[in-house]
């Protein structure tokens, strides 16, 4: 018999069992090698679709409807030569059939001794009576795994290490298995699937972009010290693998400096890639946009789309690349990064492996999520310590998670003379207003010329900028925040630059959320802030007189306490108690020692005793709740490293479920709506929609569904998503519009 694994979707090609193992396996072998695991992947590639052996599957792969597991034959293999060989051996054996249990359904929970073959758990799959795949013997020899990859010498986490690997392994099976099916279907040779040049080309892309800097002597201050960190950096890309942080004061060209170490880092040590990961999805874009002018588009990859879509239609390398990051250079978010790492679904791990030796940078990396830091931090070292990364904590208020490293070694910083650094780029003196009423607040901003006022809610941005329309017109008057679409946002911030550059006479005033906080490049003579975490605000500070054409005393960034303002989200909350805490008691937020004990505050730190009193009764309670595990990830781990359905659950950096709404905002957006609406989703569509989407948390969404806002967009996408019924509903100032049909507002 003729035992097949593929037939072609015109019926005129076949592709046999053996053949498709020994692809996958080839493929994997390469993938796994990167880690020291070479055979182990060569290994899993060949027994994942052992199964197809059976003559039952054979019968369905020529139209019989039965339903054949094929994935469990390979497990059960494994599973029993645990029994051979040296006792690491034994485990990387179980740790195989973990890999090949789940390459389709997702790497399953270790389940317990009294799962029975219906449960599908992992004991209970070993228990499962199978379809007879013993045809199997005839063609396929099996091999065998021969590297002992031992755990850390007195490693505290032995689990951790354990879970990693089985993940890392198990991206390798998946992608291969993708990709070798795909040759087939498509009639190709296995190719690799990454489109971008190699490093050594962009390394000297970025020297000719930023070779008159370093030739030409500066005309301003501030462009020679841009410049000696750029210095700095590019001479630091040459030193160890390990834990960097680059902590450069705002303004002072952190996202050039940290590509040019990147880059040199990479080149240097023989690495595949760089990965930007950064917390906010409104600045991906800029950040990208700045790679691609220097790097060429076809070398940069944006990954920050969390819907994926069902389609056949034919897609570019570059679409395809999202799936397994194999291209130079990848930008991508806090969520896309560590859910990905946590996760336990093919389609989401399947880029782990291409993790391995790249360099990454976490912008922005105060902003790394709170309630996880930990076992985002250990992962983080586990990919440095195993995985042949470097990483870089790029931030102007560098977090203080020394007392969470255990085995990153000497954390090393790349801003020269850093004291001395931040003391120069302060262009702007930081004043604590208290608590202002409604309407001081709107008299500050009626006699200011060019200001930016950011505050905590979108229900509070609304309301300021609509006070201040009825009373003194829209002309120079703007609103900025998630409400709008992206496409809407980018041609407001377009205007706004334009305003600005006219000069200080010319009206500027804008009212926003703190989207504008992090990579818009924008210069106030004045900034009024909400009061919010000290990074927040030093953030904000960093959009008042950036590029330090004005004098300092002359520049203020106001924080002030709104009377009656709504609630922030309880994340927020605790990071906002602190920062009043801070500033009540005369400190300096622009003071490196004040942004450690911000941090220290915020997360804790081992041995010192509770935070000083507080006159507001409930100050304590939320001070005191410094969770960075807040669902024990990690002690899930060290119980049982295998129970990976939980730990994906568990690990959900944005844990309240959202919708997506799409806003026909112009004729492209019209003409896309309509092609959704008769013709389905599509991978191209759905890119598209991105420019034309509003995500709203569930409380806001029923709201506003319950006041008939919004209809169901019948897509054929995975999930649910929906169109806004009337234009009059999104505001061309506003976005969204916040009102239900009463006239009641509602609060976010």
């Amino acid at each position: 018999m003729n035992y097949l694994a593929h037939i072609s979707e015109d019926k005129t090609r076949e592709q046999s069992v053996l053949s498709h193992l020994k692809g996958t396996a080839e493929l994997a072998a390469g993938f796994a090698s990167e880690f020291g695991c070479g055979d182990w992947g060569y290994y899993v590639g060949m027994l994942h679709d052992i199964g197809k052996y059976s003559e039952a599957f054979q019968r369905r792969l020529r139209g019989s409807a039965i339903r054949v597991d094929h994935s469990t034959a390979g497990a059960k293999l494994s599973y029993e030569k645990m029994g051979e060989g040296p006792e690491m051996l034994r485990g990387a054996y179980l740790i195989a059939a973990y890999c090949i249990a789940g390459h389709h359904a997702g790497l399953p929970d270790r389940g317990g001794s009294s799962d029975t073959a219906e449960r599908k758990t992992f004991s209970g799959r070993m228990k499962k009576k199978l379809e007879d795949y013993s045809a199997y013997e005839s063609e396929v020899k099996l091999p065998s795994i021969r590297t002992e990859v031992n755990l850390s010498e007195g490693s505290k986490m032995p689990q951790f290490e354990v879970n990693f690997i089985t993940r890392f392994l198990y991206s390798c099976l998946v992608d291969a298995d993708y990709l070798d099916t795909e040759s087939f279907m498509r009639g190709e040779k296995p190719r690799g699937r990454g489109q971008g040049e190699d490093l050594k080309e962009l390394k000297e892309r970025l020297d000719r972009y930023v070779e008159p800097w370093l030739r030409d002597e500066p005309k301003s201050e501030i462009n020679r010290r841009r410049t000696e960190i750029l210095k700095h950096c590019l001479l630091a890309g040459e030193g160890e693998k390990g834990l960097y942080r680059l902590s450069v004061p705002t303004g002072g060209g952190k996202t050039i400096a940290s590509l040019a170490f990147a880059l040199r880092h990479a080149l240097y040590h023989g690495m595949k890639r760089i990965i930007y990961v950064i917390p906010y999805t409104s600045i991906i874009e800029q950040n990208a946009a700045v790679f691609k002018e220097i790097l060429g588009e076809q070398n940069v990859l944006e990954h920050h789309s969390n819907v994926d879509y069902e389609d056949d239609e034919e897609l570019c390398p570059m679409q395809l690349a999202a799936e397994n990051w194999d291209m130079p250079i990848i930008v991508t978010t806090n969520v896309q990064f560590f859910e990905s790492l946590f996760s336990n679904r093919p389609s989401r791990c399947r880029k782990i492996h291409n993790i391995a030796n790249s360099v990454l940078i976490f912008d922005e990396a105060q902003m790394l999520p709170k309630d996880y830091l930990q076992p985002c931090i250990s992962s983080i070292e586990e990919l440095i310590r195993r995985y042949h990364c470097s990483a870089v904590l790029c931030t102007a208020t560098q977090p203080d998670i020394d007392p969470f490293l255990q085995s990153a070694g000497e954390v090393r910083e790349l801003c020269p003379d850093m004291a001395e650094q931040f003391l120069f780029f302060r262009r702007c003196e930081i004043r604590f207003l208290g608590a202002l009423e409604q309407e001081t607040l709107l008299e500050r901003l009626r006699g200011e010329t060019q200001a930016l006022c950011i505050l905590n809610t979108r229900r509070e941005v609304q309301e300021i900028y609509e006070l201040l329309r009825k009373e003194g017109g829209e002309d120079g008057l703007y609103h900025l925040s998630t409400l709008m679409i992206p496409k809407h946002r980018r041609k407001v911030l377009g205007d706004i630059r334009e305003r600005l550059k006219k000069g200080d006479g010319e009206r500027c005033i804008v009212i926003s959320t703190s989207l504008v906080e992090a990579g818009v490049d924008l210069d106030f003579a004045s900034v009024y802030r909400e009061i919010a975490g000290l990074d927040s605000i030093i953030q904000a500070a960093g959009r008042c007189n950036r590029e330090g054409r004005r004098k300092r005393e002359e520049s203020v960034c106001h924080v002030f306490s709104l009377v009656d303002s709504k609630s922030a989200p309880f994340s927020q909350k605790q990071r906002i108690e602190i920062g009043s805490l801070l500033l009540e008691m005369g400190r300096d937020p622009a003071d490196p020692d004040t942004i450690r004990e911000y941090f220290w505050m915020l997360y804790g730190k081992p041995g010192r005793k509770a935070i000083p009193g507080t006159e507001r009764s409930d100050r304590k309670a939320i001070l005191g709740m410094q969770e960075t595990d807040k669902k024990a990830i990690l002690k899930e781990i060290e119980r049982n490293p295998f129970s990976f359905p939980k730990q994906a659950e568990d690990l959900r950096l944005i844990e309240q479920n959202g919708e997506t709404i799409f806003v026909p905002w112009d004729e492209e957006g019209k003409e896309l709506l309509f092609q959704i609406e008769r013709e389905g989703m599509s991978r191209k569509r759905a890119r598209a929609m991105q420019q034309y989407s509003v995500n709203l948390y569930e409380n806001l969404f029923q709201q506003l569904f319950d006041a008939g806002k919004f209809r169901a967009l019948e897509s054929g996408a995975k999930g649910n998503l929906y169109v806004l019924r009337e234009k009059e509903d999104y505001s061309e100032e506003k976005g969204i519009l916040l009102e239900a049909e009463l006239g009641e507002g509602i609060y976010l």
